[in-house]
């Protein structure tokens, strides 16, 4: 949801070199440029979320109260792996009989996918989209972002050095499996230029590469590929095996969802402030990207469950990311990509339930909320 607060009536008129439209230099719109010493007082309506001086970090007046809200909610629900038990899921592992190889094939293929791409959308927060989003309410909850996906990466060792895995095999799928390769350099494709160091926005171009990234990244990277690793490992999860994982996953899948919501913010409020950017050229390469996105999830699913296992096959995984895919296309404004499909995982809601938690995988004895409902788009 947009927020429209208004502006503070406590708040001094400011002058336009604090705040304003026009094309910033690169530090200014990191807040490292020199201070402003004729400056005024900082109003809600003269802030922006891109092409914005940052001034440091004018935090108050709040303008952006969902992005507040985001960050509230996510040191709400801090968690770490390391208070999850292993047990039962190194002693299945280990067991002969335990897991059939389509099950071992799948989950190590998650673990590998998983433990890049966390890497991958660290990178891309703290390198490009810190630095362009110009609004420090929305800074703040990249600042927590940030932190989970670092504790995301930290699950993927923990797990990797519990079961006693070939770390080299794991954390270097990314090169080495080609399913899993063609997902990372699709992501990199789409933030080329924002690795470039004389990169900042201001144009209609720059502009439209910024959005294009934050879509590649919130919509499709955690948006939509990793619902198909969430919906592998939490089934194995209701068929009481590899509990530990599924608990692990089950949490990402909470922090993945506030991640995901906050994107969607974003890319609808600049959207809102800079209408030229969303043309229909434009929206019909965002589609573009969204139907390829799906094609490369799809050939993923298939390496990932040649055969399936019980309840879960390519196909169903497929019809799924089809469903995800027109989700996250109406949560932009967008047409669909697919024809109209039901979801073949209406569990996976239940998933991301917190109150269902302790039935669900009887493993905990603590909840990591600590404050405030969280509902889930």
């Amino acid at each position: 949801m947009l927020d429209w607060s208004e502006p503070s009536t406590s708040a001094k008129p400011t002058p336009a070199t604090i705040f304003n439209t026009a094309p910033t230099s690169s530090a200014e719109q990191t807040g490292l440029g020199e201070i402003d010493r004729t400056g005024g007082r900082v109003s809600v309506d003269e802030k922006r979320m891109i092409n914005c001086r940052a001034d440091v970090n004018q935090l108050l007046p709040l303008k952006y109260k969902w992005a507040w809200e985001k960050y509230l909610s996510g040191c709400n629900n801090h968690w770490m792996p390391t208070e999850v038990s292993m047990q039962a899921d190194i002693a299945l592992w280990k067991s002969r009989d335990g897991l059939t190889d389509d099950e071992r094939r799948a989950i190590k293929r998650n673990l590998g996918f998983f433990a890049a791409s966390e890497s991958l959308v660290a990178n891309n927060i703290v390198l490009a989209i810190y630095r362009h989003l110009t609004n420090p309410e929305c800074r703040q909850y990249l600042l927590r972002q940030a932190f989970e996906e670092a504790v995301h990466t930290h699950t993927f060792q923990y797990i990797v050095e519990s079961l006693g895995l070939d770390e080299g095999e794991l954390f270097n799928m990314y090169r080495e499996v080609p399913s899993i390769t063609d997902k990372a350099a699709w992501a990199l494709k789409h933030t080329k230029n924002l690795d470039d160091p004389d990169f900042k926005t201001g144009t209609l171009e720059a502009d439209q590469a910024f959005l294009r990234d934050l879509v590649a990244f919130y919509v499709v990277f955690e948006g939509m590929w990793f619902y198909t690793g969430f919906a592998q490992i939490l089934s194995l999860g209701r068929r009481n095996k590899m509990v530990g994982i599924a608990e692990q996953y089950q949490y990402i899948l909470r922090d993945e969802s506030i991640h995901l919501n906050f994107g969607i913010d974003v890319i609808n409020q600049i959207k809102l402030e800079n209408p030229h950017l969303w043309t229909k050229a434009f929206q019909d390469e965002v589609r573009g990207m969204i139907s390829e996105a799906a094609g490369l999830e799809a050939a993923y699913g298939r390496d990932t469950m040649p055969r399936g296992f019980l309840g879960l096959n390519a196909a169903l995984c497929e019809q799924y990311m089809h469903f995800i895919a027109n989700r996250r296309c109406a949560q932009i404004g967008l047409a669909p990509v697919f024809a109209e499909t039901e979801n073949p995982f209406p569990w996976m809601s239940e998933a991301m339930d917190l109150k269902k938690e302790k039935n669900f995988f009887e493993t905990r004895v603590i909840e990591y909320q600590n404050g405030g409902a969280l509902s889930w788009d």
